[in-house]
């Protein structure tokens, strides 16, 4: 498997937008924090998370090569399981299914980045004080955080996370890394 600063690198050498990186960390950071929460490998979580979108700058025109495109990349850098997980998270354009704990919990992890970050930019404390409460007051609000998946964030307990314990592992490991993505 890939270590975690050769797919930083990797990462790099796609040349994404920097919300792409910042995306990309918080992604990583809240798959980590699941896999604890949930007795699995935070460490293989971890790089499903950070290299999910890989792709992303060379299929945003296509949503139907997004994520089939990184999975191919990815063989032989990351296990089956990683590679299925990320083939799945876009599952919406690419009608590869979820079926496993790690392709739920990695659609709920990408897609709640959108809604935290939207949350904490318009707070003045930012991440300081979120809750979860406010996260799903904010999902109630089809407005807010338009284009999130509202849908794939309810996923989590097919990860095996009910909403509740979800937001607030997935806030928690947002804020420990907030001022590095901008929402300190």
């Amino acid at each position: 498997m890939i270590d975690r600063e050769s797919a930083l690198a990797l990462l790099a050498s796609f040349q994404p937008e920097r919300h792409l990186v910042c995306h990309a960390l918080e992604t990583e950071a809240i798959m980590a924090a699941m896999a604890r929460a949930l007795g699995e490998d935070p460490a293989l979580w971890g790089l499903t998370g950070l290299l999910h979108d890989l792709d992303y700058p060379v299929t945003k025109d296509d949503p139907s090569r997004h994520g089939l495109e990184c999975a191919a990349h990815l063989e032989g850098k990351l296990p089956p399981e990683a590679i299925a997980a990320i083939a799945a998270h876009n599952s919406e354009h690419t009608g590869v299914m979820p079926a496993a704990r790690l392709d739920y919990a990695l659609r709920c992890a990408e897609s709640v980045t959108g809604m935290i970050s939207a949350a904490a930019l318009i707070r003045p404390t930012r991440m300081e004080g979120l809750a979860p409460k406010s996260i799903k007051k904010k999902m109630k609000d089809k407005a807010f955080a338009a284009a999130v998946r509202r849908e794939n964030i309810l996923e989590c307990d097919k990860a095996g996370m009910e909403l509740d314990a979800f937001l607030a592992t997935a806030i928690a490991a947002m804020a420990a890394i907030a001022p590095e993505v901008g929402l300190a």
